[in-house]
Formats: C-alpha cells, structure tokens, sequence
C-alpha cells in the first residue's frame, strides 16, 4: 500500500513497471490525480487507485523536456521589456496626427 500523498510538480516511479510521471493537477473535490508520463502521455488515477500503487519519489528526468520539444530559449523569461540597440529610424521621426472624432449621435 502507497504511503506518498500526491504533490503537484512532483516526480514518482510506479516500481514494478519502472514508469517514471509527473503529478500535474490535484482535484481534492472529483478526488483525482492528473499525472503526465516522460513521453507526454497522460492520465489520471482516483485517490484509491494512488494508494494501491507501489510509488517512489523520483528526480526529474534530464530530458523530460523532449516530448513537448522545449528548448533551453523556452525556458527565458518572456516578461523581460525588450528595448532595441538602435533606437534611430524612419518610425522615430513619425508624429501622431490629431483627428477629430464626431459624435454619431447628437444631444436630444
């Protein structure tokens, strides 16, 4: 009988077939267990099924990214503010012009 109480973000290895998972999503309310395998497969165990498991708290794979083809430029920061070398250009000499905007319905 399975001891280990399911974290998200957590790796584990079903002992007897060597499977290495994730746990992705916990739904205490449907009292599930999302997990996804190395190769991307996913699954989902209910809370009786997860103590029936012989389980071991795994590392992570050194590739576990290779299925979902991430790459180390994946993992950059994408709120970084991105500010070019050179600021000079035809853009940079560019007013904004004044328009009017008319009221398409006038005051009763």
């Amino acid at each position: 009988m399975n001891k280990l109480s399911p974290e998200v973000s957590a790796w584990y290895q079903d002992l007897p077939s060597g499977a290495l998972f994730e746990v992705v999503a916990l739904d205490e309310d449907a009292g599930t267990i999302e997990y996804q395998h190395v190769d991307g497969e996913v699954g989902e165990y209910d809370l009786l099924t997860w103590k029936l498991l012989t389980l071991a708290h795994a590392q992570a794979p050194e590739d576990w990214r290779s299925p979902y083809e991430l790459n180390q430029e994946d993992s950059t920061d994408t709120d970084q503010v991105f500010v070019p070398d050179n600021l000079s250009g035809v853009l940079t000499d560019l007013e904004p012009e004044r328009f009017e905007i008319e009221d398409d319905f006038p005051n009763l």
